[in-house]
Parts: C-alpha cells; sequence; structure tokens
C-alpha cells in the first residue's frame, strides 16, 4: 500500500450507485454534492468505479490492488451492495483501508457488518439495524440541494373552478393513481412531476400508459387507471433537475399522498414506504411550499403540524387541509414557515459537516490505533 506524505490531502474513493455523467438524486446528493465540501476539509475524493447504468449490485472485483497501489485511506460505497461489493469491502478492509456504506432507504446487513461504518439518511432507519450493530451507525441526511430556489410570488385568492389553485406532487415513480385524496376540490388541480415521457413524445407516451394499463389487476383497477389519464386537472410532467424547481416555485400548495398499505417486499423487514428520506419533503419545504403529507417516520421529525405543515391521515384530512390552505394569507405564512424551518438543519454544508466529522474520527481512529475496526465509541457520535 503507498505511503502517504502527511500534508497530502486523504484520498477518498467513491463506489457510486449511478454514472457521474448522469446521476440520480441518490449519487448526487450522497456524493457528488459533497465533493467541494471534503476538499476543503483536507481530504481527495475520487470516483474509483460508476457503472454505464445504475445498479446496486455491480461487479467490483479486482478492483482492490489499485485502490491499495494508489493510496487510498477511505473507500466510501454509495448505495451498491451484494456478493462482489462486500467481498471488496472485507478485501479493504484486511489491508488497512477504512470502508463506508452510504444507504438512503435499505437495510442491508451484511454491507454494515463488511464495512466500518454504515450511513444512513434517518435515524429511523438506522434504528431498523440490529443492536450489535447500532455503533457503527451514523445519519447523514439528505442536503437540500438548491436553497436558493424559492417562492417570490403567491396568489391572492381562494382558487375556483376557473382559475383552480395548483398543488405539485414530486415523486420518482410514474403514479397510476393519486393516492389517498380521493376526488379533487374543483378550485384545484394537480402536476405530478415525474419519471415521464415529455409531452411532446406522444408515441412514448402512448406506450407507457399501454404497459402500465397491463399491469392493473383487474377491470376495475384499469377502469380507475384510464380514469385517472383522463383527468384534465391532473397533468403528468417529466421530470427533469431545472423544470422541477419552477414547477414548485408555480405551484400553490405542495402535497406528498403515500399509500402506507403494503408490506415488505420479499426479503426486506419494513416497507418501502417506512423507510423513504426526507428529501421530497424538505425540498418542498426549502422552496416555501405549504405541504400536507402523509405520516411516515422520516417526515415526522421534520415538519411541526399545523405549524410548518400538514400531516393527514384520512382522507377526511386531506379536505381539511386543502381547504385550509385555500386561505392565500394562511398559505404563505405556511410556506414561509416551512423554509424557515429547514434551511439550516437540512443544508448541505451541515450535511458534509456530519460526513467531514465521520470521515476525521475515521483517519484518527487510525492513526492512533492502526489495525483498528472501530469508531472510538467514547465520543459524542454525530
Amino acid at each position: 500500500m503507498t505511503r502517504q506524505a502527511a500534508n497530502e490531502p486523504i484520498k477518498v474513493g467513491f463506489v457510486l450507485l449511478s454514472n457521474s455523467r448522469h446521476p440520480i438524486a441518490s449519487t448526487r446528493i450522497t456524493a457528488l454534492n459533497m465533493f467541494s465540501f471534503l476538499r476543503a476539509a483536507h481530504f481527495a475524493p475520487h470516483i474509483v468505479f460508476e457503472p454505464p447504468r445504475a445498479t446496486e449490485t455491480p461487479e467490483v472485483s479486482g478492483l482492490a490492488p489499485s485502490l491499495m497501489a494508489e493510496g487510498f485511506r477511505i473507500v466510501f460505497f454509495q448505495k451498491v451492495h451484494g456478493p462482489s461489493v462486500e467481498a471488496l469491502a472485507r478485501e479493504l478492509s484486511d489491508a488497512g483501508i477504512s470502508t463506508v456504506y452510504s444507504v438512503c432507504d435499505l437495510v442491508k446487513t451484511t454491507m454494515a457488518e463488511a464495512t466500518r461504518v454504515t450511513i444512513t439518511v434517518t435515524d429511523y432507519l438506522r434504528s431498523l439495524y440490529p443492536l450489535e450493530l447500532q455503533p457503527k451507525i451514523r445519519v447523514v441526511h439528505d442536503g437540500i440541494e438548491r436553497p436558493d430556489v424559492c417562492k417570490t410570488t403567491w396568489r391572492a385568492d381562494r382558487g375556483s373552478h376557473r382559475n383552480p389553485l395548483r398543488a405539485v406532487l414530486v415523486t420518482s415513480e410514474p403514479l397510476h393513481e393519486l393516492p389517498l385524496i380521493g376526488e379533487l376540490p374543483e378550485w384545484l388541480e394537480v402536476e405530478i412531476v415525474g419519471p415521464y415521457a415529455p409531452a411532446g413524445e406522444r408515441l412514448r407516451r402512448v406506450r407507457e400508459a399501454r404497459w402500465k394499463l397491463t399491469t392493473r389487476n383487474g377491470w376495475r383497477e384499469r377502469l380507475a387507471y384510464l380514469r385517472f389519464l383522463a383527468n384534465r386537472r391532473i397533468r403528468r410532467v417529466a421530470w427533469d433537475p431545472v423544470g422541477v424547481y419552477e414547477r414548485m416555485k408555480q405551484a400553490d400548495i405542495g402535497i406528498i399522498p403515500i399509500d402506507t398499505s403494503p408490506g415488505p417486499e420479499p426479503g426486506e423487514n419494513s416497507p418501502r414506504w417506512k423507510v423513504k428520506s426526507e428529501n421530497r419533503l424538505t425540498m418542498k419545504m426549502a422552496v416555501g411550499l405549504p405541504v400536507i403529507a402523509t405520516p411516515i417516520p422520516a417526515y415526522e421529525s421534520v415538519m411541526e403540524h399545523g405549524q410548518s405543515g400538514f400531516f393527514a391521515r384520512s382522507r377526511g384530512d386531506w379536505t381539511e387541509y386543502l381547504d385550509a390552505l385555500r386561505d392565500p394569507v394562511y398559505r404563505r405564512t405556511i410556506g414561509e414557515r416551512a423554509r424557515e424551518s429547514v434551511l439550516a438543519r437540512f443544508s448541505k454544508e451541515a450535511q458534509a459537516d456530519r460526513l467531514i466529522a465521520i470521515l476525521e474520527r475515521m483517519t484518527q481512529s487510525d492513526a492512533s490505533s492502526p489495525g483498528s475496526k472501530h469508531i472510538d465509541q467514547g465520543r459524542s457520535q454525530v
């Protein structure tokens, strides 16, 4: 293993979930957005592996010799897992290279066992790991990517049938329904921003709709999906990194309705909806939108019900809180409170400080006790 001069930056290798030229959100937020902060803190981040297409289970066999030869002190696994990744983590550990597993919405005990530190994005996700692994688990939240973007104009009316208020829902999945809310009031329209084909690509949209229709179970679900597609007050908008913020700025209300009925997938110990990060919520709040959301563990510690937003547990709640936000003064007040409450707490700077503190403790521990595989547990946790 190449010896590193004392005044040289500490080399950190990143094994990414997606390609840096077209990164998915978790790669941007967890890894790429942190690089400038790491450099300022005397770390040298390098991408040592990135797949052509996003994959959680890449083949990384044979990577260890080059990482050892090039003097990497830390290797950071961004959400990747599987036999090849676990074998690499153990090989690096045996060679004296510290390893970090960062994960946003999964519980992977085998990766936590194979690496020196596991970083989760929420306290709830951390709590799902076995008791014996808790000393190795840290929390670094998703940092708000665009704190500079916020609403600057607010409508001064209550919305009407002819001029409805606009709610925005940002999603990473192409929805086939609007969960929980039921029939939209006549004064409201909804934009769903997600992985849809652009409006101009009609043939692709037809193919997507046809495929989704075939996945519906029974004629009732298919009829409901067709009604969803035909509803003129629900628009499906293609996500893009700039346009999503413009859509939120133009909206009046943010909504995050989540179907909490599905149970865990095979091999998982918690339902997918229950381990989601705060990102969709903090993003809308940072823009200055008043948000109504389904209460899930990640959200409940972020938003103060009735002060910086609303938690809707039933269809009646959705109706009540949407109606309350028709008041233009109240709508703006809740939105401004929401933005103020998350900007500092979930800033990129605050999360970078957490990450840097973790990495510094790892390197300090290495220096004081070569071969140690545990962070000093006598110090307060980050």
